[in-house]
């Protein structure tokens, strides 16, 4: 193959990407060669912001608004992001909303609901909308962004726990239907990694998570954004179904 048959860089679109662990990983992308969709809902300075950040560093970026967890919305952005990058051949599922904490018995159906809109009816969006382009290209990656605390067992988390469970299963459901296409699906599994929405986390809670990890620290957003490069990389072509818990260990029995 010649310097001009070389194919494309591909394009990755990376939701939630205006902050956290979204901004990083779209950051890693973004040094990897991926032209990235910077995909957010709200705080479009911070999304400008992750895009100087990755144009400066000699990368490729567009900031996009949407609300992944409507179905016109979604359809739309994948247009727009073919029409200003190219066709998305790379899908990291990150977005993610409230996470209350209560207790089974409070627990309401609307609660539920809410839950299984970020991690199950979004995630199935997005990757109905990005199929077309990538069973047209002969293959794939999508990358969901999961959490170990489906092996924790909080009962103050329990509707985020199911439908993070559900999350999962929808992985190794896609890795199996997507496969004969080329596309592989995986799960990366963060433990708890600070970022700007853990503010407010006491240097005791920190503490004493940091503690309860084998590794003795806790785990940083560019762990996570590793785990996701390598997954998208040509090393993981054949790594498809999985669930890779990010979290030095803590989840270990």
């Amino acid at each position: 193959m010649t310097h001009t048959d070389a194919p494309a860089p591909a394009v990755a679109l990376v939701t939630g990407a205006s902050r956290g662990l979204g901004a990083v990983i779209a950051r890693r992308l973004a040094a990897e060669g991926h032209p990235v969709a910077v995909v957010y809902r709200s705080g479009a300075e911070a999304a400008r912001a992750v895009v100087g950040e990755i144009r400066a560093a000699g990368g490729t970026a567009e900031a996009f608004a949407a609300d992944v967890t409507d179905e016109a919305a979604v359809t739309a952005l994948v247009a727009d992001v073919a029409a200003r990058l190219g066709p998305v051949t790379t899908l990291v599922v990150n977005a993610t909303g409230p996470q209350p904490e209560r207790d089974p018995a409070a627990v309401t159906w609307q609660d539920h609901l809410d839950q299984l809109t970020f991690f199950v009816k979004s995630p199935t969006l997005l990757m109905q909308a990005v199929l077309p382009a990538m069973r047209e290209r002969g293959g794939g990656r999508i990358v969901q962004i999961g959490s170990d605390v489906l092996e924790r067992v909080l009962p103050e988390m329990s509707a985020y726990t199911a439908a993070k469970a559900a999350q999962h299963s929808l992985t190794e459901c896609w890795a199996r239907a997507l496969g004969p296409d080329g596309i592989t699906v995986n799960t990366v599994a963060p433990g708890w990694i600070p970022v700007e929405r853990h503010a407010g986390a006491s240097s005791a809670a920190l503490a004493d998570y940091a503690a309860a990890v084998p590794l003795r620290r806790m785990g940083e957003p560019g762990d996570v954004a590793a785990a996701v490069a390598y997954l998208v990389s040509p090393a993981a072509a054949f790594v498809t179904g999985e669930r890779i818990r990010v979290n030095g260990g803590h989840a270990l029995g």
